[in-house]
């Protein structure tokens, strides 16, 4: 690979998109490239929007992605896909779990959820939807969410399969291990 790669991982506080970030660092960086992450924890906690940069290449000098940047952006949940799409580059892949989760002025009656938005998405973009919710129930856990589709960005990807579970088992704690394993093998045959 020359040059570096930018994924950018989008979602709902509490999602995992942390965990996602960490297993895809130790991935490319087991690889032997250079990486550098950035964590934006809006109102996370609260269920605000979590965003993080990833970049990963020979050498890279800083983990901020630009609007139109992004190589790949993996999305928890359709809204915060379609809020982060500026960022994507015009020859990028959108990886969008096709769950909803109304935010705040949703909930409280302030504003309506926009309709019809993995049609909108698909218009405007290259797309892998899909219903990774299920998947990491099938898994055994519904919080896998965050494994399912690091699976999916891993068939996508250069690095062998077998890289990306070496990172999984480094990076998930041991009691959680099997669940996440069956979540990446459902995401990456998803």
């Amino acid at each position: 690979m020359s040059g570096t790669k930018s994924v950018m991982i989008v979602g709902v506080g509490g999602q995992g998109t942390l965990l996602a970030s960490r297993i895809l660092g130790n991935c490319v960086l087991g690889e032997g490239y250079d990486v550098k992450v950035s964590e934006v924890h809006g109102m996370s906690q609260r269920g605000g929007s979590v965003v993080t940069y990833l970049k990963y290449g020979d050498k890279v000098y800083s983990p901020i992605i630009g609007r139109g940047e992004a190589d790949v952006i993996l999305a928890f949940e359709l809204l915060v896909a379609y809020r982060a799409l500026p960022y994507l580059k015009t020859n990028g892949k959108l990886i969008v779990n096709d769950q909803q989760i109304s935010p705040m002025p949703v909930i409280t009656g302030a504003a309506a959820y926009p309709a019809d938005l993995k049609k909108k998405l698909r218009s405007l973009a290259d797309v892998t939807a899909l219903d990774a919710l299920t998947l990491a129930k099938t898994a055994g856990n519904a919080r896998a969410v965050n494994v399912v589709l690091i699976g999916v960005l891993a068939k996508t990807s250069e690095i062998p399969r077998e890289k990306w579970e070496e990172a999984l088992k480094n990076t998930v704690p041991a009691k959680f291990l099997e669940t996440n394993l069956r979540a990446f093998d459902l995401g990456y045959r998803a």
